[in-house]
């Protein structure tokens, strides 16, 4: 029985990952062990379950009424081990984390020595990364993501507001003006943000087009060059806080800016593990109150009144990977 259980996890990583090799990589095997399983299985059942080509692999009808039976095995699996161990399972092993770049540098990796000191049994393997990470294919437990999220088969946990801010630094406004309306930004150099949804910067009237000499992918790199002086940005106080604190950025009150919620993002189950678990109650109690935007005067740290920007649920809802992310 064990076999066959390994067998059915290869198979149905095989499937949803479309090759051996990214099967392998998911699951810490080799490729030829990886094709050993399949081929093993496919001689035991006496079908073939993929067509293989040089380029792809596609699941036979054998293949695919195989799939079906085996994503309900392993789920029915997954759900009676969560269940029987609920109660005193303790977060333990490797929990691999994926968070964009300068949100984990600034406010997840810090926040990490407080969860590790409660979990002791428990590794985190933490990833930076702005680009949007397959979870399931890149075997990740779970994402923090920033921006509104799409509809697919992964559940999300709305965790905190992420708010937007525009700035500059004095010397910029001294020498260009300071704008008063969003139309305004037309006239300046505004740093745009490559990985962005669009070029255009949000407000609540609506979306404004801006242009500048230069845009990065990465959110702390364009708020080193306008506390520099280079232009105007477009951020979340998560990176601007410290900038505000100082005086190297000033907030321009141009008009309510919609938040952009931030998400735990995590592959659907009814009983996720304990480790993915005590995370997501650990950094929805940190961040709901988020801690960057403390000292920060009052109207920088307001939610604008744009209805449906922030709103936290109840439990998990489906989500899908993040758009829009400002870092």
């Amino acid at each position: 029985m064990p076999d066959r259980l390994t067998g059915m996890q290869i198979f149905a990583r095989v499937a949803a990952t479309g090759s051996f090799s990214a099967a392998a990589r998911a699951l810490a095997l080799s490729q030829s062990g990886v094709t050993k399983h399949v081929a093993a299985l496919e001689e035991r059942l006496g079908a073939r379950l993929l067509h293989r080509s040089t380029r792809r692999l596609t699941l036979t009808e054998a293949g695919r009424r195989y799939l079906e039976a085996c994503e309900r095995i392993l789920v029915e699996i997954d759900e009676a081990e969560a269940a029987a161990g609920a109660e005193a399972e303790e977060p333990r092993g490797t929990l691999r984390l994926n968070v964009p770049v300068s949100f984990g540098v600034l406010q997840v990796a810090p926040a990490l020595a407080e969860f590790g000191r409660a979990h002791p049994s428990l590794t985190v393997e933490l990833g930076l990364n702005d680009r949007p990470v397959d979870l399931i294919e890149e075997g990740w437990d779970l994402a923090l993501r920033i921006g509104h999220l799409r509809e697919s088969s992964l559940v999300a946990r709305a965790l905190a507001p992420c708010r937007m801010r525009v700035c500059a630094a004095p010397a910029y406004l001294a020498a260009r003006g300071r704008p008063r309306r969003p139309e305004d930004l037309a006239g300046h150099n505004c740093l745009g943000y490559t990985l962005a949804s669009s070029d255009g910067w949000r407000f609540e009237g609506g979306t404004v087009s801006v242009a500048g000499s230069l845009r990065a992918s990465n959110g702390a790199a364009l708020v080193a060059a306008a506390e520099a002086g280079l232009g105007v940005i477009y951020q979340p106080t998560f990176l601007v806080a410290a900038a505000l604190r100082r005086g190297g950025l000033v907030a321009l009150d141009l008009g309510p800016i919609p938040a952009l919620p931030i998400h735990a993002v995590m592959p659907s189950r009814r009983n996720p593990p304990a480790k993915v678990r005590a995370l997501v109650a650990f950094v929805a109690a940190r961040f709901a109150d988020p801690p960057w935007d403390r000292g920060l005067p009052a109207a920088l740290c307001a939610d604008d009144p744009l209805p449906g920007t922030w709103a936290a649920p109840s439990g998990p809802v489906p989500a899908a990977a993040d758009a829009g992310r400002p870092s």
